[in-house]
């Protein structure tokens, strides 16, 4: 019985350590880093985005089926449960199903959207959702700037005008159009805005370039117009779209565009999930490949 003691501290001892320094060096960063992560959710849009100021950012979450729950813990460790700020682009349920379940699950801080009218029930799933947790909502109504740290910001650069509680014929024209920039690096996110929003931004003196380009609807032949893409010029180009969707995306015509800009193109159906990597100057692409 003595011996099995004499054993058990120094095996407890180094326990201890290890923890501590696997802890220790997750959170020693010297330099850190921006990721931009392009969850495979498949059909639907999920992208989250996690800061060197420490901020979790949420782009959209898939659908109903939650597969975001599947996807964060692989970028977000265990105990960090917190959501700085969720972004919902626009309430079909591609977009704001999934988010039902983050709410419910994660401690999410502030909540931006549009206010846009919409009754399916995933949407108003998710209503009641942020209402029962009360958290914070900003209606977002005009183009303005987020500021995250002091080289890191986002740029909302759509709607122009309020969208609260009013009807739209077309809900993907109620897209949140946000553009990230980290130092010299920049990414355009422009959810599932198609042509007409596209040519409204180009009327508009906006700096629409971005080294790395989330296809606009999936890939869809209604968005990514030649004149929207020569603006963008992006030497990446990320689509979220579902493996054998329903859908056809991404169009044909639409990859044939993106590489004659020369832009590399990754896909979650084909790729999985995807991560860019930014130190401000650089990025990275680094890709789940399992497929």
């Amino acid at each position: 019985m003595t011996n099995n003691k004499k054993f058990i501290l120094p095996i407890f001892l180094l326990i201890i350590i290890s923890v501590g320094l696997i802890i220790f060096l997750y959170f020693y960063n010297p330099v850190k880093n921006l990721k931009v992560n392009f969850l495979d959710v498949g059909q639907g849009d999920a992208i989250l985005i996690q800061t060197p100021y420490d901020q979790n950012i949420l782009i959209d979450g898939g659908d109903m089926d939650a597969k975001i729950l599947r996807q964060l813990p692989k970028f977000m460790p265990f105990w960090d449960k917190e959501i700085d700020l969720m972004i919902v682009s626009h309430p079909h349920d591609d977009h704001v199903g999934g988010l039902v379940k983050v709410v419910k699950r994660y401690q999410v801080n502030k909540i931006l959207y549009t206010g846009v009218t919409h009754n399916s029930p995933a949407y108003l799933a998710w209503l009641e959702a942020v209402r029962d947790k009360n958290i914070e909502v900003v209606i977002i109504d005009r183009p303005q700037i987020i500021t995250l740290g002091e080289d890191l910001k986002i740029e909302i650069l759509y709607p122009f005008e309020s969208l609260l509680n009013v009807e739209v014929n077309n809900l993907n024209n109620s897209s949140i159009v946000a553009k990230l920039i980290y130092k010299n690096n920049s990414f355009l996110f422009t959810g599932d805005a198609e042509k007409e929003i596209e040519q409204e931004l180009l009327g508009q003196e906006i700096n629409l370039s971005a080294d790395v380009f989330k296809a606009g609807h999936h890939g869809s032949i209604t968005s990514n117009s030649e004149e929207f893409l020569e603006e963008v010029k992006p030497d990446y180009v990320v689509i979220q779209v579902g493996e054998d969707n329903d859908f056809g995306h991404p169009s044909l015509r639409t990859l044939k565009r993106f590489e004659r800009l020369g832009a590399e193109i990754y896909r979650n159906d084909l790729d999985g999930w995807v991560q860019v990597v930014s130190d401000g100057e650089k990025v990275e692409i680094i890709k789940e490949n399992y497929r």
